[in-house]
């Protein structure tokens, strides 16, 4: 059972998964740090608040709510998603290419002397035929 597991753990995609985790949890301190330094002040500018969520609040009911919650929600997630795709999806898309062109089979000239010899034995194959 524990080998099962090891061998579970250490196959590529989960350690793929790992990676792909670890890089997003670095990607999105980046992204919380460019909200915070530019566009929080910038919202700041616009709405007179630099907190997003307190932004088009209401109530009814006693039920709060709050459409700036949902904003700040969803520029972090276009920023995380931007930031991912542009640092390393497409840079890995484009490897993946030069690859995929590099792997395909070059057929290259045979050496003189194995064409030589491949001249020689036709030769001898005719002969033969022919006698």
């Amino acid at each position: 059972m524990i080998q099962g597991f090891k061998a579970f753990l250490l196959r590529g995609n989960v350690l793929d998964l790992a990676v792909a985790f670890v890089i997003g949890v670095a990607f999105t301190a980046v992204v919380t740090a460019i909200v915070k330094g530019i566009i929080t002040p910038l919202i700041a500018a616009i709405f007179g608040d630099p907190d997003l969520t307190k932004v088009m609040t209401f109530q009814i009911n006693g039920a709060d709510f709050s459409i700036g919650l949902v904003l700040d929600a969803l520029i972090n997630f276009i920023l995380v998603a931007a930031a991912v795709y542009f640092v390393i999806v497409l840079p890995v898309q484009k490897i993946q290419e030069r690859r995929k062109r590099g792997e395909e089979p070059v057929e290259e000239a045979p050496a003189e002397d194995v064409a030589l010899l491949r001249e020689i034995r036709d030769l001898l194959s005719t002969q033969n035929r022919q006698s």
